[in-house]
């Protein structure tokens, strides 16, 4: 076991509290920067893991967690300005998103083994709304398209992704996963006790 694959642990060890943390932040804002923050780390746990294995069979997800990384710390800043010319610029930069997202889902859907070319269906369909759901108003949409999110991803983390024969588990891919889903149930046990608080309500389009 090198270092750097040791690095990689403890650098998906601090993403998974990152990502727990956000799911219990109400504030866009707020919500936006710690899982823009969790998303650099996550970033940064798959360099190690490229330095320890091989770049080679890193590099689309250091590409992807790229992307998750500068989207959210963008909307963070759009959201922490809340003016008509940032919600307008947000909208644009969501569509681009969406579109960035839908060639590297559909590019990703292809190079996938036909035999599990249906999971990656599911997690590019998950993972768009998911892009959506994080900029919709209210506190609930991006908590319930994070979970078909989570879960679609813990799939791929599993032996049942085939892919060029190798049936490794990725725990600690399932771990940061996992983390986001109980995060969800934890801010839902802290709803259903606090029912009554402002924001809590889903907010009308």
């Amino acid at each position: 076991m090198s270092n750097w694959y040791i690095i990689a642990q403890i650098l998906g060890v601090i993403t998974i509290c990152f990502e727990f943390a956000s799911y219990q932040i109400k504030d866009k804002a707020k919500y936006f920067l710690v899982t823009g923050i969790g998303s650099f780390f996550w970033m940064t746990m798959f360099v190690a893991i490229g330095l320890a294995t091989g770049m080679s069979t890193q590099l689309s997800l250091i590409v992807a967690s790229t992307y998750s990384t500068i989207r959210n710390l963008v909307f963070a800043r759009i959201f922490t300005k809340n003016t008509p010319q940032s919600k307008e610029a947000g909208l644009i930069f969501l569509l681009v998103m969406i579109a960035v997202a839908l060639v590297a889902g559909t590019m990703a859907v292809i190079n996938s083994p036909a035999e599990v070319r249906w999971l990656h269906i599911i997690g590019m369909i998950t993972a768009l709304g998911f892009v959506i759901g994080q900029y919709l108003p209210g506190v609930h949409y991006v908590r319930i398209t994070v979970v078909f999110y989570a879960v679609a991803v813990l799939l791929t983390q599993t032996p049942l992704n085939i892919l060029h024969g190798d049936f490794r588990w990725n725990i600690m891919g399932m771990l940061i996963e996992s983390a986001k889903i109980v995060s969800v149930i934890v801010f839902y046990i802290r709803f259903s006790s606090n029912a009554h608080e402002p924001g809590l309500k889903f907010a009308k389009p």
